[in-house]
């Protein structure tokens, strides 16, 4: 039978200056930086706030390549395999694309972006000033989003605790609502002799809360809500 494989970027990307008048590019995972060259950082752009298999990836990754001309530093299988050796790229495998997309991010740990005004006046100014993205559709990449309950549920829990999807699909399961202090979020998530951090995605694997959560989660990243953590 055959499978499915799903690829997604972990963290965020800064810019950083090596005082000499140069900039570098990191991304930024769990407070920790790593340095990527020009193929990693395009591949993991690809990828950024993107659910993708491979042949996916190639198709993204060759229309950057138009645009700027990316250095063929290794094979894209190389580099891929690389981010993903060095924690950088997530990927999940299951024989149906549910299945493959729940494995790809059941262990992940959800982060919400900030609703700060100034950030967000910040990244409208970049786009419209410095990128020449039309005033029109920079106001589009910024309209107000509108959840459905799961996913405004995901966004409650998000802000309270950091958790991974498998735990938001618990604290589902339980009707829980309330994890705002490490007290809480244990009873909630591990009060029994069974479930760990390490097995939780699996035990979550019957759960009826799990494809709505998952699928909240998914979306919520495809439009750019929130991003994902490993710890």
């Amino acid at each position: 039978m055959s499978s499915h494989t799903y690829y997604t970027a972990l963290g965020h990307f800064q810019r950083r200056s090596s005082g000499l008048g140069r900039s570098y590019p990191v991304i930024i995972i769990n407070q920790k930086e790593y340095c990527v060259d020009i193929q990693e950082m395009a591949l993991w752009t690809a990828l950024n706030w993107r659910l993708l298999d491979f042949t996916q990836i190639e198709a993204e990754y060759h229309k950057l390549d138009q645009d700027c001309a990316i250095p063929a530093l290794r094979t894209l299988e190389n580099c891929l395999g690389r981010l993903c050796t060095r924690g950088l790229v997530a990927s999940g495998t299951g024989e149906t694309d549910f299945e493959a997309l729940y494995d790809l991010l059941g262990g992940l740990y959800v982060v919400p972006l900030s609703e700060s005004l100034p950030l967000k006046l910040t990244a409208f100014l970049k786009l419209t000033v410095q990128k020449g993205v039309s005033v029109s559709k920079a106001k589009a990449l910024f309209q107000r989003d509108h959840p459905n309950e799961q996913e405004a549920q995901v966004m409650a829990l998000s802000r309270q605790a950091l958790l991974s999807t498998a735990e938001l699909i618990k604290c589902a399961e339980l009707g829980v609502r309330d994890i705002s202090t490490d007290e809480k979020l244990m009873d909630a998530l591990y009060n029994d002799d069974d479930t760990t951090s390490d097995n939780i995605a699996d035990m979550m694997l019957t759960a009826k809360s799990r494809e709505q959560i998952t699928a909240a989660v998914a979306n919520l990243y495809l439009r750019k809500q929130i991003i994902f953590q490993r710890v």
